[in-house]
């Protein structure tokens, strides 16, 4: 038995913390679906990015004249939503793809609706919400043009983030509901425990030595039969 060790994230092999998760998406996602995937990793990306930029617009925002807590509250989205965004919505899609996982799928639902909800409001911009968004930046032209040019990037970025977070979903459900998913569905998976045991879970960590070596992963016949609509 070939045992795969875990890539993700990528860590230099002196750190004492390993990496936490396996990720292959030419490996594991199956060749219709992965360049969706690969995108919605890129929106993760993105939207770390954000909230690092996120920072610096705060502490120029303090440095203007703002409130510290904004840096402090921004800090803490970065800390917070950075690895969490990426365990509690991307690695469910992941899954979700990969073993045609409506429970799965109901997960990246919920948590990316609610994502998409936070995007939002830190595009608006709210004072004490820790996010230099459009109220915030517009406002401040008034008092520091110099802050308040250095905040409106990440005003821009929150925007194109909700925006691509939208979209994202919208095609998401539409690829989702368009393949026979529904939410009768994932009862049933958790009911009976098959989101804890999906088929592809076996081979997805280990791959069966024959006499002519290891072979390689086998997906389940069902996975998936989502629709692959038009580019968006």
């Amino acid at each position: 038995m070939t045992e795969r060790v875990n890539n993700f994230p990528p860590l230099p092999q002196f750190f004492r913390i390993k990496p936490c998760f396996y990720q292959d998406v030419e490996e594991e996602i199956p060749p219709p679906h992965r360049q969706l995937v690969r995108r919605v990793y890129n929106l993760w990306i993105l939207y770390s990015i954000t909230l690092c930029v996120n920072v610096v617009s705060c502490i120029a925002w303090w440095a203007g004249g703002g409130s510290g807590v904004n840096f402090g509250l921004a800090l803490l989205w970065l800390v917070l939503f950075g690895p969490c965004s990426y365990t509690c919505w991307f690695r469910p899609l992941y899954k979700a793809f990969r073993a045609d996982s409506s429970f799965n799928f109901m997960v990246f639902f919920f948590i990316f609706f609610l994502q998409c909800v936070l995007s939002l409001i830190q595009t608006i911009g709210l004072s004490g919400w820790g996010a230099c968004g459009w109220i915030a930046t517009v406002f401040f032209f008034s008092y520091n043009v110099g802050s308040a040019v250095i905040m409106l990037f990440s005003a821009i970025l929150f925007t194109v983030v909700t925006v691509l977070m939208g979209l994202v979903l919208i095609r998401v459900h539409r690829m989702y509901r368009g393949g026979g998913g529904s939410m009768a569905r994932a009862q049933e998976e958790w009911s009976s425990g098959a989101w804890k045991s999906a088929p592809v879970r076996e081979v997805g960590f280990n791959a069966i030595a024959s006499e002519s070596g290891p072979s390689l992963p086998q997906y389940p016949t069902s996975v998936p039969s989502y629709p692959d609509s038009t580019p968006w």
